[in-house]
């Protein structure tokens, strides 16, 4: 399913010729090379006012971006996720309070990092257990391994989670493993990244009684027509050729370089269905989700996903004493900056946008990807953004303040 612009800018406060230089501002990272290509699209008051695209899919190949090139959206995939944990909210099937050891028994009895290596690590009790809003929010202690920014993380790629999770290893069981290692911080004192969505995925499974895949099919892909999201790609169909290349930028010159070792992976079905980053979707279906959201739960023929309460609820900001990220962030990379931002229950909200020196709104919610894709909902504006690009790591260009400083020059209303 491809994407096109159903209104002209003007007719909903957009300057065209400001909209057409930001396509041209983008399109010299093409040029040079700092990216093989990109797709933007651009919504306000539910209507698709700018689409564009630029460079190519696969630089090898030849082969251009289109509107329904398949992205790997990484990290986008956990307000996916959270979403689906909240639908089951509604109905009850936990309380945001719980203890998650009510249905992951792995998580009865957490242990803190308190010091030493990661060949002799002392840790300590966790003071309280870790509660169904800490994985909504990344305060449970939980990290990632690729970040190697702590003892914690290298405990994780000394188990075997580095970038990617380990091979042939199911949800259940990389929960187990998670479980055994120690946490970064005692739960809700802190803020860091990691695989908290992972595990509100298994939680999703365990309280659903599906895979989180049947789920998110069923509940969320299908009411919204979500039709190319997915958690692979087979190799053998069409849908590979449409596929984006992953790259990464070169040592030399900062050109991007293709990276097979991790891009081949989404040509395989996955043994782990990662609700912290592994589905891939297409600009049409990822504006799908975002504009029912914007709609407050409503999904484009008018399915309920979540109460307007809910989504209100889901984008305020949930961090211990209402601070900013910069006050609790643990650990290293993020998907967001930490000045100025709360954290939702799945989202990064924009507190105050002066901090962070980007034009923003306060109450607006987004998340990133790992290879340079990234969203935003701006509720005040009626404003809903998307960019998707496959060059890792995504903080390797400045691309998501470009992109906020563009797009908000271009309001005129």
């Amino acid at each position: 399913m491809s994407i096109e612009r159903e209104v002209a800018p003007e007719q909903v406060g957009f300057d065209a010729k400001r909209l057409a230089a930001l396509d041209t501002h983008f399109a010299r990272y093409v040029e040079d090379g700092r990216l093989a290509g990109w797709q933007l699209v651009i919504s306000r008051d539910g209507r698709v006012a700018h689409a564009s695209t630029c460079g190519r899919r696969d630089l090898e190949a030849g082969l251009p971006v289109e509107p329904d090139t398949l992205w790997r959206v990484y990290s986008m995939s956990k307000p996916i996720t959270s979403v689906a944990a909240m639908m089951l909210w509604e109905e009850g099937r936990f309380e945001l309070t719980d203890p998650i050891s009510r249905w992951l028994p792995e998580f009865a009895a957490p242990q803190v990092y308190d010091r030493g290596s990661a060949g002799a690590p002392f840790t300590v009790p966790a003071a309280e257990p870790i509660r169904v809003w800490h994985l909504l929010t990344h305060t449970s202690g939980l990290t990632y391994g690729f970040l190697q920014t702590s003892v914690v993380d290298a405990l994780y790629r000394k188990a075997g989670y580095d970038l990617l999770p380990k091979a042939g290893i199911d949800l259940a069981q990389a929960c187990r493993d998670w479980a055994a290692l120690p946490l970064l911080f005692q739960p809700g004192t802190g803020w860091g990244y990691g695989v908290s969505t992972d595990v509100l995925g298994r939680l999703v499974e365990v309280v659903s009684g599906q895979s989180l895949g049947d789920f998110m099919r069923t509940r969320i892909f299908e009411p919204l027509g979500m039709t190319d999201t997915r958690w692979w790609v087979d190799p053998g169909g069409d849908e590979a050729k449409r596929l984006a290349a992953l790259y990464v930028p070169g040592p030399a010159d900062g050109r991007a370089v293709r990276f097979d070792p991790i891009g081949q992976h989404a040509l395989q079905e996955p043994a782990l269905q990662s609700g912290g980053g592994g589905l891939i979707s297409t600009a049409a279906d990822y504006h799908r989700f975002t504009s029912m959201l914007l709609r407050n739960g409503t999904g484009p023929e008018g399915e309920r996903l979540l109460s307007s309460r809910t989504v209100r609820f889901m984008t305020r900001n949930h961090l211990p004493g209402g601070v900013d990220l910069d006050r609790l962030q643990t650990g290293g990379f993020a998907e967001t900056t930490f000045e100025g931002i709360g954290f939702g229950l799945g989202f990064a909200v924009v507190r105050d946008p002066v901090p962070a020196r980007t034009p923003s709104t306060p109450g607006t919610y987004y998340w990133g990807g790992a290879a340079s894709t990234a969203f935003w909902i701006d509720p005040a504006e009626r404003l809903t953004v998307a960019f998707y690009a496959q060059l890792l790591p995504s903080s390797t260009h400045p691309i998501r303040p470009q992109l906020r400083q563009l797009i908000y020059s271009a309001l005129t209303d």
